[in-house]
């Protein structure tokens, strides 16, 4: 310390140049925070996955919606705009991919109108940045969206950009907040105007310095980064920082006041109070620096937290001593006295019941504790919409789709089927409505959308026992076809005949008669076989069979209908009285032919069944799934936006949309997905898709494993956070008890906390849950900073233990000097939490109630009841095993 009090200048002075010119330089946190997204989930998260093969695909696709809330059902002007709407958005063109217009025919009427026509929705496809999509989002606004109207515009990327907006407009309130309330709290403490600017100056410089490494280090190394970083960096180095100048600030006034000369003042404070600061500095740092186990990106943007310490031991070690020998005892002027080094009357009495009572100090803990944490059910939410304003227009869109068309259809499931080359053919897609059935089984789910059913609901057409029906319905016309030609066979057979009688005998007519005979003969000979054919229809006769005989006989009726044609141009040319015959025989002539004809659409119908027959008879779908789609039903016109929607990559991939009867944001649609996934891997068993890539995508899905992900994190980073504290505390306190109970307490304290904090906003405030992020960064801040304080006071005792006192004397004496220095600082500690709780950020108030519950609990309950009364329960036993 000597040394750096001889060289305080040029280190002031190169670490002032460092901070200003690093600051000047670095790149934008806030921005780096933004560009890094929300959820950054691992690559093997699943829909993670999803997101990959979506993007390989090209069909990375976000969709934005615009929502209409109206006061009557719609009217035609209505429609009128909206579809022109429509199109103006389609003209942008980039980013935007399509736009579905909600009239454009009676199917899309039917899923983006209301039941009620009360709600209208307008679905914008786009591809591109963030940065991109929020653009178009503010264009919509401004150039196309009437400003009279009510329209809301919605979307997962907007609701992120408002967590984010939310986030760093809670960040601006957090920073001020925090200075005002800490240069407050320090005037009240020291009761001096120059006091609280060093603690203010040195905070303010490690975090101007802490705040340009981690900015470089993201850009160099790719450190993790989220919203929580910065806000994290200003509640820690501010809060924390100031707890240690007030540490560091009393002992050097108690050693002034002691009669030291200023710079042994100085090298006395940081031989004792610097020792303690330094342990626990290592401690906080430790609890951060474990963080970086964790696999989850978020979570691991917190390990921003330990450089920031670092920065911070730095400084104080540094900066605050060149403040000591400046000012002096000016330091605390106009003070004579300040509250940071008198005894505790507090701490002293609360001594008197844990050191001379312990059994009844630990009971009044478990009475306050226990009922708490009793109450906790570890309710968990997942609901990003929660972190924002209800009264954000993305929220209030979202909601009124919810309202409108039920909670899952604002955000369904996908289902994304993947292989290396197209899979969409008739003979597979029908495989789908065998796995579309089965999902519809799963509790939860609502309805499933894809290619067999566009509109959620079956094609009835596909199904095979309604092809049956309608074959049957054919044959049946084809029968009454077949008697319609015999009737007018048999008319035109009678009609030969007797125009035959007409012609005089002997005459040269008379041959002809005998030729219209022997057609009236043949034509009967044709009905014969047509009542056959009929009848062995109606029997079961294979229709190929009857179609072969319908052909040969329509080969008959045309050989008699072109005699017959002849017949009536002989007789014309006659010139004979019997001439005038010849008009009959050419409409006979015509009506054979027209027979014939009939016999060929017949048999043209039979065929076409004969073909689809055949095809269901080699397809092995219809047995599976008992759907049938005859071959280049796909590539019909009507299919093409069916296609366009539900499948990606060249129709080398397929897309399923499951609608969630339940929020998509629910602890319920988690464990809905959790099924949906276990349905599809069974369904596709013995399918054409088994040996494809499957995949997951959906709000609901990426909860899941945020679900999956952040507890696998939670339990191990905590792991490797106790254990490296203990190691930490045994080496420093060189006892193995002490450690146990201080990390034990801690937990209690810990859990006593988010059960509190569980009270206020789901039971009492009504929210579904505490935010997933917050049980994480509320343990890791509340063990950390926690630690501190029994360290302060703790490594207080082993001073005083070193220094001849019994246990029990060593405990009263410890609590005393400390009582008040741990209160404050641990009042301004959780008064720097505190300044979260105006962001309007849920999950930054939910960390904020954790810790600053758990702060004053631990400060004014827990420390000074329990960790005595354990100590003195164990006396000399308490430094086993390195002494006695």
């Amino acid at each position: 310390m000597r040394n750096i009090l001889k060289f305080k200048w040029p280190i002031f002075i190169g670490l002032l140049i460092m901070t200003v010119v690093l600051f000047i330089l670095s790149p934008d946190l806030a921005k780096q925070a933004e560009d890094a997204g929300s959820f950054q989930l691992p690559d093997t998260a699943d829909s993670q996955k999803a997101a990959d093969i979506l993007n390989e695909a090209g069909a990375a696709e976000d969709t934005l919606s615009l929502v209409y809330p109206l006061d009557k059902p719609v009217d035609d002007a209505l429609r009128k705009q909206i579809s022109e709407t429509a199109n103006q958005i389609k003209a942008i063109g980039k980013p935007v991919n399509d736009v579905l217009d909600p009239f454009e025919s009676e199917d899309m009427e039917k899923q983006l109108v209301s039941e009620d026509k009360m709600t209208i929705l307008l679905p914008i496809t786009v591809e591109g940045t963030h940065e991109e999509i929020i653009a178009l989002a503010d264009k919509i606004h401004a150039d196309i969206l009437p400003t009279d109207q009510k329209v809301y515009l919605t979307g997962e990327a907007i609701i992120n950009d408002d967590v984010n907006e939310s986030a760093q407009e809670g960040l601006k309130k957090t920073e001020i907040i925090t200075v005002v309330l800490i240069f407050a709290l320090l005037l009240i403490v020291f009761r001096s105007i120059v006091t609280p600017f060093v603690p203010l100056l040195a905070v303010g410089m490690s975090y101007l310095l802490s705040q340009s490494f981690v900015a470089f280090f993201i850009d160099w190394f790719d450190f993790p980064v989220s919203n929580y970083t910065q806000i994290f960096l200003v509640a820690i180095l501010f809060g924390l920082g100031t707890d240690y100048c007030i540490l560091l600030l009393s002992r050097y006034k108690e050693e002034l006041l002691a009669g030291h000369a200023v710079e042994d003042a100085i090298v006395n404070t940081y031989k004792t109070a610097g020792r303690t600061l330094f342990i626990s500095a290592l401690a906080v740092f430790i609890g951060f620096a474990a963080i970086g186990f964790a696999d989850f990106p978020i979570f691991k943007s917190a390990v921003a937290v330990a450089v920031g310490i670092a920065v911070l031991l730095l400084i104080l070690f540094t900066v605050v001593p060149l403040f000591m020998v400046l000012l002096k005892d000016k330091l605390f002027w106009p003070s004579k006295g300040a509250a940071s080094h008198k005894d505790s009357g507090l701490w002293k009495a609360f001594g008197k019941l844990s050191v001379m009572r312990p059994l009844l100090s630990m009971l009044v803990v478990a009475i306050i504790t226990i009922p708490v944490l009793l109450t906790y059910n570890n309710d968990i939410s997942f609901n990003t919409v929660d972190e924002i304003d209800a009264s954000k227009e993305s929220v209030m869109g979202l909601n009124r789709i919810s309202e409108a068309f039920g909670e899952g259809d604002s955000l369904p499931v996908q289902v994304i089927l993947k292989n290396d080359k197209p899979i969409v053919n008739e003979r597979d897609v029908a495989y789908l409505e065998s796995i579309s059935k089965d999902l519809e089984k799963v509790e939860g789910v609502k309805s499933v959308r894809t290619i067999t059913r566009p509109t959620g609901e079956m094609i009835e057409d596909l199904y095979v026992d309604h092809q049956m029906t309608l074959m049957a319905e054919g044959l049946d016309e084809a029968i009454g076809g077949l008697t319609d030609v015999q009737d007018g066979l048999g008319q035109a057979k009678d009609g030969l005949n007797e125009m035959a009688g007409q012609l005089p005998s002997g005459s040269e007519a008379s041959s002809g008669g005998a030729g219209l005979r022997q057609a009236a003969g043949g034509i009967g000979a044709i009905n014969e076989q047509l009542a056959q054919i009929a009848g062995g229809l109606q029997q079961g006769m294979p229709a190929a069979q009857a179609a072969g005989g319908l052909t040969a006989l329509q080969g008959e009726l045309k050989k008699i209908s072109g005699g017959l044609y002849g017949a009536a141009d002989q007789i014309d040319g006659s010139g004979s009285q019997i001439g005038a015959l010849s008009g009959g025989l050419n409409e006979l002539a015509a009506g054979i032919e027209a027979a014939g004809n009939g016999l060929g659409e017949i048999n043209e119908g039979l065929t076409e069944l004969v073909t689809m027959m055949k095809e269901m008879g080699d397809s092995t779908s219809v047995r599976d799934t008992g759907l049938f789609i005859p071959s280049g039903t796909l590539k019909e016109e009507d299919f093409e936006p069916v296609l366009d929607r539900y499948t990606i990559g060249e129709e080398s991939g397929i897309i399923m949309e499951v609608i969630l009867d339940q929020d998509p944001y629910s602890r319920e649609a988690i464990s809905t997905v959790h099924a949906i996934k276990d349905s599809v891997k069974r369904s596709i068993i013995g399918t054409p898709f088994e040996d494809v890539d499957v995949a997951f995508s959906g709000i609901s899905v990426m909860n899941s494993d945020l679900n999956e992900i952040s507890s696998k994190d939670f339990t191990r980073t905590v792991t490797i956070m106790l254990v490296g504290l203990f190691i930490v505390l045994l080496i420093l306190f060189r006892s193995a008890i002490m450690p146990l109970y201080m990390i034990g307490s801690l937990l209690l304290t810990y859990y006593t906390s988010i059960a509190v904090t569980e009270l206020i906003f789901v039971n009492g405030l009504g929210y579904d849950g505490i935010s997933w992020a917050v049980p994480f960064f509320g343990f890791i801040m509340l063990i950390a900073l926690g630690v501190d304080y029994s360290i302060f006071l703790l490594d207080r005792f082993r001073e005083e233990s070193i220094g001849g006192l019994n246990v029990r004397e060593a405990l009263l004496t410890s609590m005393a000097k400390m009582g008040t220095v741990i209160i404050t600082a641990a009042i301004i500690l959780a008064g720097t939490f505190g300044a979260m709780m105006p962001s309007g950020v849920l999950s930054l108030m939910q960390i904020a109630t954790i810790v600053i519950t758990g702060l004053l609990l631990y400060g004014i309950i827990i420390l000074p009841l329990l960790i005595p009364a354990i100590t003195i329960s164990f006396g000399r036993g308490v430094w086993w095993p390195f002494r006695g």
